[in-house]
């Protein structure tokens, strides 16, 4: 074999190599391709925009799911009651539900219901002034300090459909500072430099839709 063949033969094989080397690093086209789809920005069309706002309009909605498991009868209830106020909130509620526990329970502890009695219904404010009178027929006086609420949450929902009535429990789990005196000041119980922990399960009701805002405490337990 003479030089020159030998010398194409080499030549061949480098174009070879080369091809092969363009087509690992730059890929290969076969057939037809699809053009890019262009980026979405504001001058789209209003056919983007309004299937954006399908897509949250139609998720779960996580001011219930953020307190109730989804598809559970109390995240229904929930639901109605919100379908029947639309401006009602879970997570507003419960944040006047903890400034509610604090003044409440403060009222009973100084033995004073007179700014609560508008948020109780009568049952639970006769039940709570009936332990007021049994404290003062003993003499006893009971010192508090609210220090805070350490738990709070929803434990369940329930809605009449045909009255709109609502009720809604919660679970506290309140801290504070309490002695009872005798009518010596003689402390009987208690000490004010012991945080105690106090666990109780309210129930909230209210007619969805009424104009009186306020909820009543129709329940009371631990």
């Amino acid at each position: 074999m003479n030089s020159a063949i030998i010398q194409l033969l080499v030549l061949a094989g480098i174009a070879v190599f080369l091809i092969l080397r363009l087509r690992s690093t730059l890929g290969t086209r076969e057939g037809f391709e699809k053009p890019p789809v262009p980026m979405q920005g504001p001058s789209n069309s209003k056919t983007s925009a309004r299937r954006e706002f399908e897509v949250i309009e139609g998720g779960v909605d996580t001011d219930i799911t953020d307190h109730v498991e989804d598809g559970t009868e109390a995240a229904k209830a929930l639901a109605a009651m919100k379908l029947t106020e639309p401006g009602f909130n879970v997570t507003e509620f419960l944040s006047g539900a903890r400034g509610a526990y604090e003044m409440i329970l403060m009222a009973y502890e100084n033995g004073d219901l007179s700014q609560v009695k508008p948020f109780l219904s009568s049952d639970v404010h006769e039940s709570f002034a009936h332990g007021i009178a049994i404290r003062e027929a003993k003499n006893l006086s009971v010192e508090a300090n609210f220090v805070g609420v350490r738990e709070l949450a929803l434990q369940d929902a329930h809605f009449a459909r045909d009255t709109n009535e609502a009720e809604l429990t919660v679970k506290f789990v309140g801290e504070l500072t309490s002695v009872v005196r005798d009518q010596d000041g003689n402390i009987v119980e208690g000490n004010p430099n012991e945080i105690k922990r106090q666990r109780d399960v309210w129930t909230f009701a209210r007619v969805m839709g009424a104009n009186d805002p306020n909820w009543q405490l129709v329940a009371t337990g631990g």
